[in-house]
């Protein structure tokens, strides 16, 4: 029992711990652009890519706001069609990084691949964001649990978001 405890009290002082506030200089964090339908992967205080994605068809349906990655899963189930992850018909693709918006668990809004890659840079989904296969490959690797994502419409660049948000200093970026 004192393990357990032991345990729990030194994950919650983790610089990713869903609880804390994030992102703290150094940390993974996703900013999603739905203006430009971009999103970007910080981590050491730096932008490390800049990806081309897809969100909602209705400006609505994908939610703006800071949430935390609750929830990862490699060939994830499509449950509204009942499609077996690995399918090559499931439109979620291979990988799934899910947030808590709206008060979720993190198996409704996320980041996911796609079996439509010509859907990419369009607004279509039904409320998630979605990236090419290989992209979001890398992306699931990348992001521990606990990450912060960000989803905003602005035409705020995402250095200057990434400022506002301390994820990256004021030094690493150019005037």
């Amino acid at each position: 029992m004192n393990i357990i405890f032991s345990m729990l009290l030194l994950s919650m002082f983790s610089p990713i711990w869903p609880l804390g506030t994030n992102p703290v200089l150094g940390d993974p964090f996703i900013i999603v652009n739905k203006e430009n339908n971009k999103a970007v992967f910080i981590d050491e205080g730096e932008i490390q890519y800049v990806f081309p994605i897809s969100t909602g068809k209705e400006p609505e349906l994908t939610p703006e706001g800071k949430f935390t990655v609750v929830v990862k899963a490699k060939n994830p189930y499509y449950r509204r069609k009942d499609i077996q992850g690995g399918d090559p018909e499931n439109p979620l693709g291979t990988r799934w990084i899910g947030f808590d918006a709206r008060e979720t668990d993190g198996r409704i809004y996320g980041l996911h691949g796609t079996n439509n890659e010509q859907s990419i840079g369009k607004y279509v989904t039904e409320g998630c964001i979605r990236f090419h296969p290989e992209s979001i490959e890398w992306l699931y690797d990348q992001v521990p649990l606990g990450t912060k994502v960000l989803v905003v419409k602005t035409t705020l660049s995402f250095e200057e978001l990434a400022r506002q948000e301390g994820a990256v200093s004021a030094e690493t970026l150019s005037p």
